[in-house]
């Protein structure tokens, strides 16, 4: 929680910094305007100050900015080129055209913080969702404290209230709007047993909710980070522009005292001349421009995907989803609801059907696996009491094994049942569940067969427009699960996808990533479960279902769809190529602008300095805003 105080803070420096930045600007431009009055005026000395105001207001900042690089980290920016070349301006009588170079350098850099802000605004909207008190039940009574001094206990919740942390209702029934984490439209109905989610809002009813995450473990805590670390992170391509900013500036530094100091000797000119030329190179040869190609257009699509309830956590992988070449869809809560149904439930040797039930809910209680929770939610919605199970031991993409009252039981696949030999009609009954689609689990003790529960979990609705869209995109689509052939065939078939592999654990789909990548490029991985993690860190980009998801797999992936909708992958990887496009488009930009200025410059001197300025800051200007393109 203070984390998420400390950030209000930062985020409210950055507005008021992009605030000044705007003030600072407005009133450079007006020293100018000033002074330009005052020399049509002959007021000389007015108009000395006037300008030296300009400076200082339009300068002073960037000046401190470029000295610390340059003493600090012994390295040149573009801040230093910028004042140095103004101030060589005025110092040979060009006074007005410094002052320009200061002004539209100043609104260069206000526009930058303008996107900087819009990327803050939308981290700021999250943060103003955390409620700061929560209503306690404490023996009976209603005790008001901090949200961040809850516990994993009980809180009550009003019509109309922020929820304020994760937990399950355990008492009452409402409507939540949870716009702010799956981005739903309209309330979901929630009972017993449902989860809530912090930052959410009650409707109609008083519910009461177990909690059962800190403040610092939400799922709205986890929003904030993955949006602030998205915000920090780099992508390779902006780090290299960075790196080679000072080289280049550097460079550009000589080159200009070299053409300060030649050009009378070589070529005749007058040093006025040439100096002068030498400041022009000095403004137009700077890289402003190329280094303000990448970021703004990254943080720009950063706060548009947010807004879409999309996450990347850093510029690398907004760019890298640009360039995938195949997705790869887990089956359980990804191409399908995750809601899993328990359909049918068969006993066999003398145990009956909530005896079966029991065993597998009570083996079953403490996993994560939407298939585990639907049979344990099943189970306590038929009042059964499950009993503490011993000795459990998980068997990867199997299923696990536990002790009951001294009996071992074993519930999973068909594959977990060791030598346990099934009789003609369990297979049968196996194999007619598993081409309507269903899942099976298997529940046997040491000795023979106890059972089998079907279980069913609907295609989503949205997955055959999905994967169709993919497809238009020139994307390989394929289903990779542990589920058996048969189900894995019916699902995948419903979504549209030829290429289905069934049967696999972890580490299989770990090698179908690495092989698949070798094969086609980048490939993608859509996952939502524990099972799924060492697939989404293998992919070149992982991406998690945001509001189902396991904590390990929002963790591991690149990309967290907060809204559960993986309508959003098709928009994700579109936003990606238009991003690597627009920055493509800035960086030729840049580069050809600069070169055209300087041969401008030096072949016949068709430029005069602020023509310079207004060309090099010009295209500075557009290729922010070309950035900020992808705000809309």
């Amino acid at each position: 929680m203070s984390e998420i105080l400390s950030s209000k803070k930062r985020f409210s420096f950055g507005l008021w910094e992009s605030h000044s930045a705007s003030i600072i600007t407005s009133f450079c431009f007006l020293f100018i305007i000033l002074a330009y009055l005052a020399r049509i005026n002959d007021y000389l000395f007015l108009e000395i100050v006037l300008f030296l105001l300009a400076y200082i207001v339009g300068g002073y900042q960037k000046a401190v900015e470029g000295l610390n690089t340059l003493f600090k980290e012994k390295d040149l920016d573009v801040d230093l080129l910028m004042v140095i070349a103004a101030i060589g301006a005025a110092a040979i009588g060009y006074w007005m055209d410094g002052a320009i170079l200061i002004f539209i350098f100043s609104l260069s850099g206000t526009l930058e913080g303008y996107t900087m802000e819009r990327t803050n605004k939308d981290i700021r909207s999250i943060l103003d969702l955390r409620p700061e008190k929560a209503v306690l039940l404490r023996d009976g009574k209603q005790v008001a404290i901090n949200a961040e001094e809850l516990k994993k206990d009980d809180i009550l919740v009003k019509p109309g209230e922020r929820i304020a942390a994760d937990g399950i209702i355990f008492q009452g029934y409402s409507a939540i709007y949870q716009a702010t984490i799956t981005g739903e439209s309209v309330p979901v109905d929630k009972t017993i047993n449902d989860k809530v989610f912090a930052g959410t809002v009650n409707g109609y009813g008083a519910i009461e909710v177990k909690v059962t995450k800190l403040a610092e473990e939400t799922m709205l805590s986890k929003i904030i980070h993955l949006v602030q670390e998205a915000k920090n992170e780099k992508p390779p391509n902006q780090l290299f522009v960075e790196k080679f900013e000072g080289i280049y500036a550097k460079t550009v530094v000589l080159t200009a005292i070299v053409l300060m100091i030649a050009p009378p000797f070589i070529i005749g000119w007058s040093w006025e001349e040439t100096i002068y030329r030498a400041m022009i190179f000095l403004v137009v040869a700077s890289p402003c421009a190329l280094v303000s190609s990448i970021m703004p257009a990254i943080l720009s699509a950063i706060s548009k995907a947010s807004r879409e309830r999309v996450l990347f956590k850093g510029g690398t992988h907004l760019q890298n989803i640009a360039d995938v070449k195949a997705v790869v869809f887990d089956k359980t809560g990804t191409l399908t609801y995750g809601e899993p149904v328990v359909q049918d439930i068969i006993s066999f040797e003398g145990t009956t059907e909530m005896e079966l039930l029991k065993i597998t809910a009570s083996i079953e209680a403490l996993s994560e696996h939407p298939i585990a929770r639907s049979v344990v939610q099943y189970a306590i919605n038929n009042d059964l009491e499950l009993e503490h199970s011993t000795n459990l031991r998980s068997f990867k993409g199997l299923g696990v094994e536990g002790t009951l009252n001294g009996i071992s039981y074993k519930v999973g696949k068909k594959e977990i049942l060791n030598n346990i030999v099934l009789t003609k009609e369990q297979e049968n009954l196996a194999l007619k569940f598993e081409q309507q689609g269903r899942t099976i689990i298997f529940v046997s003790n040491e000795q023979s067969l106890l059972g089998i529960i079907s279980i069913f979990d609907q295609v989503r609705l949205e997955a055959k427009s999905v994967i169709k869209q993919l497809k238009n995109m020139n994307i390989r689509v394929a289903l990779l699960t542990g589920d058996n052939e048969v189900t894995a065939k019916n699902i995948g078939e419903n979504a549209g996808i030829e290429e289905i592999y069934s049967g696999l654990l972890p580490e299989d789909k770990v090698d179908f990533i690495k092989k698949m990548t070798a094969k086609y490029g980048k490939v993608a991985m859509v996952g939502d479960g524990i099972n799924d993690a060492p697939a989404l860190a293998a992919a070149s980009v992982g991406i998690a279902m945001g509001a189902a998801g396991t904590d390990i797999a929002i963790e591991t992936a690149d990309v967290v769809l907060m809204a559960d909708n993986i309508e959003k992958i098709p928009f994700a990887i579109s936003l990606g190529k238009r991003t690597n496009r627009i920055i493509k488009q800035n960086v030729v930009f840049a580069i050809g602008v600069a070169l055209i200025l300087i041969v401008l410059n030096f072949i016949g001197g068709i430029i005069n300095l602020p023509e310079g300025v207004v060309g090099h800051e010009g295209s500075t200007v557009l290729v922010i805003l070309s950035g900020l393109r992808l705000l809309r």
